[in-house]
């Protein structure tokens, strides 16, 4: 029995091929090709160029259009090249696994990768401390519970969320409860780029106007857990290893987490506290308040809903207490032998350090390759004022 063809990736059929041969005594004619240049009688009759020049004047016309256009023309297109651009197998990071799956605790209801960004007020070039800054992000990035880490990229899932802090720093104690909310639900890493990239506008009073781009301050892993009564939203950092001025000027630290409290829009709270538009919240999510103004959500569906407003709430000045509290063990997950809490996370924190080296030699340069931000543009990540 013959051997079956098989299919290349082009979709071209390939496999054993057996030569036709010609009958005995008879000489089978040969088809002669061209010389380079010369055109064939069918390009002749259609008065056509021969292929080869077509596709050379194809070729000097993209590099024309390319001398055409300015630096910044050429980047955004080479970015869009690679926002397109399936990842291949060997650069996605994101790897899932049974047994990273069976082992994850119950008490983590989503977990991923965090990064946190400020940006100066109109005018201010270089910001010298919180009060030259205009409003600080989170930018939260879901991967699947099975999720291990590897060398390479995170493919762009078109599930990133932003979250605006309009008092610019983190909670640093439990008498710290900032209202803070979804200014970008679900959206692609192209689209965060354009939200954190630098705006040009013009005002009749003071004229042109220019806003920098928002600054990277750090990256590193989450997990929001719930441990019964309470939600938490919990973070180890990992680039910059070691938090500088900036961060701690920013309320960040090496690892902490705060308690998530989610407002009902049903109940209006103070006017400047008050989005000009509501979040339309699922009736399953509304139905859950039970006509009560704070809940701690049970479900990161809350970050799909642009507007959504909650409370962040500060713990103690003691980094490890903080995050203990985020991920206490559940007695199920215990009787199971799932991981702890904690371990899932510093586990996640270790796979991403690794891959924050391959990325980039600088770990304050990860992030451009993470996110695909353009050095002309977004500062390296800022540690000192």
């Amino acid at each position: 029995m013959a051997p079956a063809a098989t299919r290349s990736s082009n979709g071209t059929a390939t496999g054993s091929k057996r030569k036709a041969e010609s009958p005995s005594g008879v000489s089978k004619s040969r088809k002669t090709e061209p010389e380079k240049g010369q055109k064939t009688l069918d390009e002749t009759l259609n008065n056509e160029p021969p292929k080869d020049e077509v596709q050379k004047q194809v070729d000097m016309d993209r590099e024309e259009a390319v001398d055409e256009m300015n630096p910044d023309e050429v980047s955004n297109e080479e970015q869009r090249s690679k926002d397109n651009a399936e990842p291949s197998s060997s650069d996605n990071a994101v790897q899932e696994t049974e047994e990273r799956a069976d082992a994850v605790p119950s008490s983590i209801i989503e977990k991923g990768l965090i990064y946190f960004f400020f940006r100066p007020r109109v005018g201010v070039d270089d910001p010298k401390g919180v009060n030259d800054i205009a409003r600080s992000h989170i930018v939260l990035r879901p991967l699947p519970k099975a999720t291990e880490l590897t060398k390479g990229t995170v493919p762009d899932q078109q599930r990133v969320r932003m979250i605006a802090l309009p008092k610019k720093v983190l909670p640093n104690s439990p008498n710290d409860r900032f209202t803070v909310f979804v200014e970008k639900a679900n959206v692609s890493v192209s689209d965060l780029r354009d939200a954190l990239s630098h705006e040009d506008y013009s005002t009749q009073t003071a004229g042109q106007r220019h806003i920098q781009a928002a600054n990277p301050a750090g990256e590193g892993v989450y997990a929001i857990t719930s441990t019964g009564r309470e939600t938490h939203l919990a973070y180890i950092l990992t680039v910059p290893s070691h938090p500088s001025e900036v961060q701690s000027s920013l309320g960040l630290r090496t690892r902490d987490s705060f308690v998530i409290s989610l407002k009902n829009p049903a109940h209006k709270g103070p006017s400047y506290a008050n989005l000009p538009e509501a979040p339309e919240f699922s009736k399953e999510i509304m139905e859950a308040f039970a006509g009560r103004r704070w809940m701690p959500p049970k479900s990161p569906d809350i970050f799909e809903y642009a507007n959504a407003q909650f409370l962040l709430i500060g713990h103690s000045h003691d980094d490890e207490a903080n995050l203990e509290k985020a991920t206490q063990v559940q007695p199920e997950d215990q009787k199971e032998g799932k991981e702890t809490p904690l371990e899932e996370m510093e586990k996640l924190e270790e796979e991403d350090e690794l891959r924050i080296e391959s990325l980039k030699g600088d770990e304050r340069e990860a992030i451009f390759a993470d996110l695909g931000l353009s050095k002309k543009e977004f500062e390296g990540i800022k540690t000192e004022w």
